[in-house]
This record gives structure tokens, sequence and C-alpha cells, in this order.
């Protein structure tokens, strides 16, 4: 390859990174790397006065690749891109070096050695960008409609907002009916609106829409096609449909923890879940019965089924507290004089919903907190009901309460969408919820391009929530959609026809179905579907015969790289 022209920049981070890496030594020891015309120090690299100084000296010194060495790339990867395009040089060939996270952060204690592990880090980033290449994005046209995966308050709001931007809507339920959990409820906070209700007026709206049509007793079976342009099958009521859509959004809602039996009582008919509590207040008027008897005193017993261990639900399910809290006022105003007993770990009425907690206090409710490795006990004997529980308040004084109804507030469990994940490839976090890319920076969007998750199908939360979500998932659809086309990222696997003796050991380890059989010349091999690999990598090394390689991370970037960082000094 002919002599490369490379600008490095090292950022301080405003100190995360110059408080304990030397960044002026780490400019000195690299400016005399093969190829590199200019090295500087920088206080933010990312501000817009540095971007302006990046792009003037590429215009200038003529850089064909730079190397910046400053945070995450999860941060400004996409940044430093956009400063190489606007200066005329492929965003390709820019490298980012993360020495904060990497190096500052994870080496306080260490100064020098950290600086030392700094030199090399930004001589691997050069060793990389000698052999960056211009690379260019693949386009692909986009089909303007889009499939509903679930048809609860999250999939209906989604379905709406894409048929006012004028995008098409298939919505799927795999129930008989739409609405969800929201279907079936009465008052929900902290609106006081009725929730079947809301359902009502979101199916009369869909109804009178052109461009949306719902499928009930529903599932997907099938997909094939990529981002833009996949080609989706429907199993509705045992007839197979096929569709082409754009993009997928899941929005699949939750299920309840179910105590097992005997689980602080339950099974007995003073004990209820929340959920069964709340159709209690909903189907009934007047003062507060159960089973014919008025209610004089419920217990709430929180934390049931979440934050534990023994079923590996750690999380909070967050709308549990607001929605007892509610469902407690709304018990209060059917029966006045009940006594209300709270049983809680923590409250976590967050946000504006407090009021919902000051509410209950001066209505009368009680609140005693109990320690995790002490949990109330249930004790029922011939008809009567007793909790016993430990105030940690008042130094651990056993109380015993007498109580007409128990309610168990249970928590939040991910779907079993297993079905459904046999088709779509959606990773699931720890708690079994589907897992976005990133919470802040790209909170709706999944690794497959062109599926967007929303709701209670990602993570426990309550119905405006859940609302705002699919809203922001309509968002990221619609401005794929209405461009018409979309530009994947060229960072994917490439196989040379020439090596490839097709063992099929890469189809096996792509986790993406991207590796296909095709005939090249007089024999069979391996091709990459462009739209569907997302560059893990994970054939590269699997494939004995060395004839993949990954674009932007080629093995003589790679080896360039080890080189490289074989001259720290520890």
């Amino acid at each position: 390859m002919s002599e490369r022209r490379i600008g490095v920049y090292i950022c301080y981070c405003g100190g995360n990174i110059s408080d304990y890496v030397d960044c002026e030594r780490v400019r000195d020891e690299v400016a005399g790397e093969d190829g590199v015309v200019i090295a500087k120090t920088t206080m933010f690299a990312c501000s817009d006065a540095a971007q302006q100084e990046i792009i003037d000296d590429i215009n200038t010194r003529e850089l064909d690749a730079i190397v910046v060495a400053s945070c995450s790339p999860t941060l400004h990867l996409q940044t430093f891109r956009g400063v190489a395009e606007r200066a005329g040089l492929n965003p390709y060939q820019y490298v980012q070096v993360n020495l904060r996270e990497q190096c500052s952060w994870a080496h306080t204690d260490l100064p020098v050695l950290a600086t030392d592990k700094a030199v090399g880090m930004t001589r691997a980033g050069i060793a990389k960008a000698w052999y960056t290449e211009p690379l260019e994005k693949t386009r692909i046209d986009t089909v303007p409609r889009a499939l509903v995966v679930g048809a609860g308050i999250t999939g209906l709001r989604a379905a709406l907002a894409l048929s006012d931007l004028g995008i098409s809507a298939f919505v799927i339920e795999q129930e008989e009916r739409v609405g969800g959990w929201v279907g079936g409820f009465g008052k929900m906070y902290p609106h006081d609106r009725i929730g079947n209700e809301l359902i009502a007026q979101l199916v009369r709206e869909i109804d009178a829409r052109d461009n949306i049509t719902v499928y009930t007793s529903a599932e997907l079976v099938g997909k094939s096609g990529s981002i833009g342009d996949f080609s989706v099958t429907l199993a509705v009521a045992g007839e197979r449909i096929s569709l082409s859509v754009g993009a997928i959004i899941v929005a699949t809602g939750f299920d309840v923890y179910q105590p097992a039996a005997g689980e602080h009582g339950y099974g007995s008919d003073r004990v209820l879940t929340l959920p069964e509590f709340k159709e209690l207040l909903d189907d009934s008027e007047g003062p507060l019965e159960h089973h014919g008897r008025l209610v004089r005193s419920i217990t709430y017993i929180y934390c049931v089924g979440d934050r534990c261990e023994d079923n590996g639900h750690t999380y909070c399910s967050r709308y549990c507290c607001n929605a007892v809290m509610h469902a407690s006022l709304v018990a209060h105003e059917r029966s006045p004089s009940v006594h209300q007993y709270h049983l809680y770990r923590d409250i976590r009425t967050y946000g504006k919903y407090e009021t919902l907690f000051q509410q209950a206090r001066q209505r009368g409710s009680v609140f005693i907190k109990f320690d995790a490795s002490e949990p109330p006990r249930v004790d029922l004997d011939n008809g009567s009901c007793r909790v016993t529980v430990k105030d940690i308040l008042t130094e651990g004084k056993e109380l015993a309460l007498d109580t007409d109804l128990v309610v168990l507030v249970t928590a939040m469990e991910p779907r079993d969408n297993r079905a459904l994940n046999d088709v779509l490839k959606l990773p699931v976090g720890l708690d079994g919820f589907f897992l976005e890319i990133h919470p802040k920076l790209r909170p709706v969007e999944t690794v497959i391009d062109g599926v967007f998750i929303a709701g209670t199908a990602q993570a426990p939360r309550n119905s405006a929530e859940s609302v705002a979500s699919a809203l922001a998932a309509t968002a990221k659809s619609a401005a794929l959609l209405k461009k018409g086309y979309v530009e994947l990222e060229p960072l994917i696997a490439t196989v040379d026809p020439d090596l490839c003796i097709w063992c099929d050991e890469c189809v096996s380890a792509c986790l993406y179905g991207s590796i296909e059989k095709v005939r090249f010349q007089d024999k069979e091999v391996a091709e990459v579907n462009q739209a569907i690999c997302k560059g893990s990598g994970a054939c590269v090394p699997a494939c004995p015969e060395g004839a993949i390689q990954l674009r932007g991370s080629t093995d003589q970037q790679i080896r360039a790289m080890i080189e490289a960082l074989g001259s720290i000094n520890v």
C-alpha cells in the first residue's frame, strides 16, 4: 500500500482521560509512527471547535485517515464519522480508540502504566487506520407498510400513529379480541379513565381507517427478507396469509406472576392477586364485598414475585406500587370505613405518582415496612385470616393483623414468546424481556434492523409509558419507511469464492441466517446476504479455509493491531 496520511487526535475528555493518562506523552510517542502526518491533543474532541479543527486538518494536510483517541465508540463513533464525511473523507477511514473506559477509568491508580497502555492502544488504532479503505453503504428500497405484533393499548396506538403518517399497518393479535390487559380494566391511574373505554375508542378510530387491518387469533409464523422489505407469513384461524412489510413493531405485552399454591396463603378465597382484586373492584358497585361478605379490612403484601433471587425476577416491576395505591383509593371510595394495611419493602411511587401515596396516607391507609429476609406470614384457620409482620420502623415489633382480604401485589413477567422468537431471533435480557440496543441512545431498536420493540414486551411499564414507547417505535419505523430507502452499514462479512469449499461451518456460526449456498463457476460456495449480515464476525474464525473477511476488521488489520499492541512496555 502507498504511504498513508493519518491524523491522530488525543482527547483530554475534560480530565476524564488526562487526569490519569499523560496525553502529551501519548501524542509525542505516536507522532513518529509511519503514516502519521499530524498528532494533536485537545480538551474535548467532540466539541464543535475541535470538530472544525479536524475538518480543516483533513483538507489542508490532505489526510486520508484519522484516529481519535477519546471515549467509547458507543457514544461518539457517529460523531466523528460525520466529521470525516463533512470534510470529504470516507467515514469508514476513521478509527476510534477508547482511552476513557478501557484505559484511564480502568487504571486510575496506575497513571504511568495507564499511559503506556494508552500509547499501545493508539498505535494499534493507527495500525488499523493504515489498512482502512473506502466503504459504501448498501441502499435498499423500503415498503411503506408495517406489521404490529400485539393489539393491546401499545400495539393499537402504534397502528394509529403509523396510519397518521401515511403508513399502512397490519395488526395481529393472538387472542380472539383486541385490547390486552387494559381492555379488561376499569378505572386506571393516574387519570381515572376507564380502561375498556379507552380501548373501545381506539378500536373505533381504527375501524374508520382504510390503511389499518387487524387480524385476531393470529400469529407470526414466518419471516424472510430484511429491513425495508420483509416477507412475513401469518397463521390466521388456520389460514396462511403472506404480507410484505418494511418494518415490524413487537408489542406483545406481559404476563403476571402467578403465586404457587400456599404462597402467602394463595389458594384461599381470602387471598387474591392484584389483578384479581382489580377485577373485583371493576365488576361491582357499592360497598366492597367478596363472596357475599362485606370487606372491612384489606392487607396488601408488596413485591410478590419480583425483587427475588429464587425465581429469577430480580427486577422491580415499577407499576405495582402505583397500581395498588390507586386500587386502595378506589376501595376507599367504595367503602370509606375500610381499614387498609400496606406491607412493603420499599415504596416506589416515582415521579408525579407520589401524589397517589400521599392520598392513600391521607385517607387512612397504614404503611408497615418489613425486611425482605422476614416476609409477612399469612395464617388461615376456620375462615379467619391473620397476617403477621415485623415492622422494622418500630424496632422489629411483631404485629398481628386480622383481615378480611389479603391482596398479593404481584410482579409483571415477560410473556412466553418462544414461538415468536423462533421467527424473529430477537435477543432477550437477563430478566426475560426483549432487549433494546441501548436504553438511552437506541431505546426501541433491536439488533435485527427494521424490528422494533415497545411497551411491556420490553420492560415493566404502565400504560402511559407503553404508549410513549409505541410512539417512539412508530417514529423510528416511519423514519426509514417514509424516506423510501434505507442505507445499511458496510461493515459486514464477505466471502472469497475462490477459497470457499462450502463446508457449511459459517452457516452454523451465523446467528442471523445471513449466509446461503450459491453456485460459483463449477462449484458451490457461501454467499453473504448484505441486507441481513450484522457484522458480528462469528463466521470468520469458523472458516477453515480463511475464505471470509470482515470489512473494517480484516485479518490484516487485526494482525497489525496486535503487533502494535505488543509495543506496550509493561
